[in-house]
């Protein structure tokens, strides 16, 4: 009895670290990109010291991360201090199990898989809120304010854009929506949706020129501005992880997914080439665009994006009535 408790557990354990090291190898490897093309764009030279052409970086930096001392403000809420980045890691763990690569090469292929993503995506809020309370400090509580303010204002866009794809398709599942994609990405017929998304995803993300809850010459670092070491560490995995999560679902939702091939080979490398497309325009939007003012933000989420969204979430639910083409799996 207890071998098979044990082999069990060693089975558990195995498989978290097969689903928790490529993430972190692709965060890594996210960053010396970003610091690389930023530093192309802007004509300099980016890390090239550590290892050939910089490629240890990453790993340095998460050396240096590791072995820093754990500062832990005097006056702060130590549970919730400490609970904070780990619910915030463990929520951007999460959601990669419902992530499909092909159709085989998924963690759990659920069929209310857009569903549990928004579950999980809408509870990422709290651990900003806990960071910025549990720190005791005004500059972080006042940029935990703003990123959940900004969170929850493009949270509703990013719904309603995908509920109009939901309609189309007439299912929750992630293998449906890109199988209905075969004869014509969804990028051509929904262009203004796609424009809007990828716009609320750097919003909902806290990327440039959306970055305001990190705004350093207003905030010092936002609200894990009393985080150092490990903590850190895990907010920066969890806010890259995020990134590469909502770039892989602008890709199933609007470029096909892994189609045109059906190889299980050529159709992941055929979806890893878009996801890496869409993280370059992340990129190049920070490199291009100066930060936006607040009230500015705030104003295209609520009164730009919000009634836009609507209007055509409106719009394609008419025109699937009218036309009778409404999926029979909503009945």
């Amino acid at each position: 009895m207890f071998f098979f408790l044990f082999k069990s557990i060693l089975l558990n354990v195995f498989q978290i670290i097969l689903l928790l090291l490529p993430l972190i190898l692709s965060v890594a490897f996210l960053t010396l990109t970003e610091r690389k093309v930023l530093a192309a764009v802007q004509r300099r030279k980016g890390p090239n010291l550590v290892g050939f052409w910089g490629l240890l970086q990453p790993f340095a930096d998460g050396v240096k991360l590791v072995l820093k001392e754990v500062v832990l403000p005097l006056v702060s809420d130590k549970l919730i201090f400490f609970f904070a980045p780990l619910l915030t890691f463990f929520l951007s763990l999460t959601i990669w199990t419902i992530i499909p690569l092909n159709e085989v090469a998924v963690v759990s292929d659920l069929d209310f898989g857009l569903l549990f993503f928004l579950a999980i995506s809408s509870f990422s809020v709290y651990g900003v809120i806990f960071a910025g309370w549990a720190s005791n400090s005004r500059y972080a509580f006042l940029g935990s304010l703003r990123s959940a303010a900004q969170m929850i204002s493009y949270e509703i866009s990013i719904g309603l854009i995908q509920l109009s794809v939901i309609l189309m398709v007439g299912s929750l599942r992630f293998l449906d929506i890109v199988a209905a994609q075969a004869s014509c990405w969804f990028l051509i017929p929904f262009f203004p949706l796609f424009l809007m998304y990828f716009i609320s995803v750097l919003a909902e993300t806290n990327r440039p020129p959306f970055d305001l809850p990190e705004a350093e010459g207003e905030l010092v670092a936002g609200y894990n501005v009393e985080y150092s070491a490990v903590g850190f560490a895990l907010f920066f995995i969890a806010e890259y992880a995020n990134i590469i999560c909502q770039s892989c679902l602008i890709v199933l939702f609007f470029f096909g997914g892994w189609l045109p091939f059906t190889d299980l080979i050529l159709s992941s490398f055929c979806f890893i080439f878009k996801v890496l497309f869409i993280l370059f325009c992340f990129i190049w939007i920070r490199s291009a665009f100066p930060r936006y003012r607040y009230d500015h933000l705030m104003f295209i989420g609520w009164k730009v994006f919000f009634p836009l969204s609507l209007m055509l979430f409106l719009e394609v639910a008419t025109f699937l009535f009218f036309f009778d083409l409404i999926p029979t799996k909503f009945f």
